[in-house]
């Protein structure tokens, strides 16, 4: 009946039809224009046969719809409400004439189904899933906007407003059995009984046994709450998830008001009551910011599988020189993701640590349901301690996570060169010291690079990949398979003091010192940079890096850039760290440290640190407004990444984006400096800096950031 590059229909000789989702040339099916086009003749020969009895609903590949194309959505959201309304009705009429057919229809939901796509599956009468059907759900909120084709209208009058206001707000993903209990799906059968399930439903529809009108009519018409069910609610919903979300991320509360709106409306007023709060959210700049990291995401993905591509080899096996915590962390990282690793380390005690925290991690996942304890048993073995080097001529990778000291790197680096195949990739865990330099104790250096884990290990999606000045691109690409087998978000840099992350962010914390010198309450700033977005503020960051690790970093950027790092004052962490406070790890830094019912270290007030400071602090304390503390804290983070890409040491704006949102938490919802930069625009930027250019040459931006502001250009398009 219809052969599409998107969809297709055929019809069977018992009456039924079939719909099938298969987009050419992807890996995924998704609601692009060009499927919506093509969806909207399907649906026109469906209204028009008069020979069909029911519809059922198919995928050709392993998922059913991921959701929209995102990656129209920058162009649609900058064309202005009316026509982000009138895109969105396109599909809106669509999902609606397929709900008013006049025969009953069925999905078969045999992988991943979120977003529009479950907005289609929500148009259907019935829904039957497969238990591979991992993802269902819609994650919108995420995006910074919310469901906008019939999400927040269908979802609560099928499953229930308790339901919708859960999934709707927390945008979370949810496998078929929790879809089953929600009643957002009406059966859940395995994969290859998914088809005959599906059919079997419609048939019984068909035949009249299943009241499909009956469905429909609920869903079309009001919620069934009275006035006073009603208030009590969306209010109650409201309040909660407001709290939960926070100020900077208006669009789950904007969500339930879009439900709220449409509560005691029809169909029809229902879509578009959605439609117009849609249109309001996606013109906000968090929504822009979220929209362009995922659009980002996509971007460090492809570069990363372009790498992974370029890769001599598969890494099978690899090593860690080191255990401790940082080591154990990569072991475990390792493992849980299928690769077997070797944790090496001189002493027991180190190996006892690796393994403890490795053990640790896998007891959690065990408690919490993530895993079963053959399955951790699995995980564990696949971790082989050792004190010594049998095994490693058959390695693809080493990861040295030795003690920060130059030194004994390059002596590590250099013994694990000797016992390593003539291939082998070396790469070092370093978060401060050049590559170039650890390289001069190697033989082969083209197979030495960076790979700088962020602690927590398993927690931090970020892996700096650092090219060294002989560095090969094997050995960057097969490093960058080994951080794709591990479920970690690679960004290839160049070599540089703190290379790309710690370089820009001791600038800020440079910030942060002066601001305490010039007598600015440190509490005051971290509550200030959190309700920016920051999830820590600097004093707090810096005690849970560790005073003593801060101020080593402090110093190899000094020596790396003197004319902008290199401080003429006793600051706040040299105090901290000459009076033994080194942060959460004992317990007392700028805060005071004391267990939680948790058993997690607790952040408390500290006279003993403020009254520490007193000498290095001005006598008088600086008036400053909100805005200039937040001014002199982001300026040298912003100038020093304009700096880095600049150089060439990260390739775009939006990797060095990626890498302090994953890196550092710089707040999502803002969508990462440079896109922060293009919010308020370059010029505005270069003014906020020149009000504060006698503090320091950090706030003094590059030329390339000057270019810019005179030609009014934008980091993003």
């Amino acid at each position: 009946m219809f052969q599409g590059k998107a969809l297709s229909l055929t019809k069977h000789s018992d009456g039924i039809a079939e719909l099938i989702f298969d987009l050419q040339g992807e890996s995924v099916n998704k609601f692009n224009l060009l499927a919506v086009s093509e969806l909207d003749q399907i649906l026109t020969l469906l209204e028009q046969a008069k020979d069909i009895k029911g519809l059922l609903v198919t995928s050709a590949k392993d998922v059913f719809i991921v959701g929209a194309d995102i990656m129209e959505f920058g162009a649609v959201f900058a064309a202005g409400p009316e026509q982000i309304i009138g895109h969105l009705a396109n599909n809106n009429r669509n999902n609606c004439r397929l709900e008013d057919l006049p025969f009953p229809t069925v999905v078969a939901i045999n992988g991943i189904a979120l977003g529009g796509g479950l907005e289609f599956c929500l148009s259907c009468d019935y829904r039957i899933a497969s238990t591979a059907a991992s993802k269902i759900g819609l994650p919108e909120t995420k995006l910074g906007i919310i469901p906008g084709w019939g999400g927040t209208v269908r979802l609560p009058r099928v499953a229930g407003l308790d339901t919708a206001v859960e999934w709707i707000a927390a945008g979370k993903e949810n496998t078929a059995e929790q879809a089953l209990t929600a009643r957002v799906v009406d059966a859940v059968v395995e994969p290859a009984k998914l088809r005959d399930a599906a059919l079997h439903t419609l048939n019984q529809a068909i035949a009249g046994k299943f009241d499909y009108k009956a469905r429909r009519e609920q869903k079309k018409g009001p919620l069934k709450l009275n006035f006073i069910e009603s208030m009590m609610a969306f209010e109650t919903s409201k309040a909660f998830v407001g709290g939960q979300a926070g100020r900077n991320y208006p669009a789950p509360v904007s969500a339930i008001k879009a439900m709220q709106k449409a509560a005691d409306k029809g169909r029809d007023e229902a879509l578009q009551a959605e439609a117009e709060n849609f249109a309001k959210m996606a013109q906000t700049p968090v929504a822009q910011s979220l929209v362009g990291i995922f659009v980002n995401e996509q971007l460090l993905t492809k570069k990363a599988k372009s790498w992974e591509k370029k890769a001599d080899k598969k890494i099978a096996r690899a090593a860690v020189l080191g255990a401790g915590i940082m080591g154990g962390g990569i072991a475990y990282q390792s493992a849980l993701k299928g690769t077997a690793i070797k944790m090496k380390d001189i002493a027991q005690a180190g190996i006892d640590l690796g393994l403890s925290e490795a053990n640790k991690l896998l007891s959690k996942r065990v408690e919490r349901k993530k895993m079963t304890a053959a399955e951790m048993g699995d995980v564990l073995n696949r971790i082989e301690p050792t004190l010594v080097y049998d095994g490693f001529d058959k390695v693809d990778i080493v990861v040295e996570a030795v003690v920060e000291n130059p030194k004994v790197k390059q002596s590590v680096l250099a013994e694990a060169e000797t016992k390593v195949s003539a291939d082998t990739v070396l790469a070092s865990n370093t978060s401060t010291i050049s590559i170039t330099y650890l390289a001069e104790a190697l033989q082969r250096p083209e197979n030495f690079c960076g790979m700088h884990f962020f602690n927590p290990v398993h927690m931090m999606p970020l892996v700096e990949v650092i090219r060294g000045a002989k560095t090969s691109d094997n050995a960057v690409a097969r490093t960058v398979a080994y951080a794709n087998a591990m479920g970690k978000k690679a960004i290839v840099v160049k070599d540089c003091p703190g290379f790309l992350v710690n370089r820009v962010l001791f600038p800020y914390l440079a910030g942060f010192a002066m601001l305490v010198r010039d007598g600015v309450d440190y509490q005051r700033i971290d509550k200030l940079m959190e309700t920016w977005g920051w999830p820590m503020g600097p004093a707090y960051l810096l005690d849970v890096v560790g005073i003593d690790t801060a101020v080593h970093a402090e110093k190899v950027m000094a020596d790396g850039f003197p004319d902008r790092m290199k401080r003429d004052f006793k600051s706040c962490t040299d105090v901290m760290f000459a009076a033994g406070r080194l942060g959460q790890k004992n317990s007392k830094g700028f805060y005071n440290y004391e267990l939680d019912k948790k058993g997690k270290p607790a952040k408390v007030a500290s006279p003993e640190a403020l009254e520490l400071l007193k000498p290095i602090v001005a006598a008088t304390p600086l008036e400053i407004s909100d805005d200039d503390i937040i001014a002199r804290m982001m300026v040298p983070m912003a100038t020093e990444l304009a700096r880095c890409l600049e150089e060439g040491i990260v390739e775009t704006a939006a990797e060095a984006d990626m890498a302090l949102v994953y890196g550092t938490g710089f707040p999502p919802f803002r969508g990462g400096v440079f896109r922060w930069i293009d919010f308020i625009g370059a010029q505005t930027f270069i003014d906020m800096a020149a009000k504060f250019s006698s503090l320091s040459a950090l706030y003094e931006p590059p030329a390339s950031l000057k270019a810019k502001a005179a030609n009014n250009q934008r980091f993003y398009g």
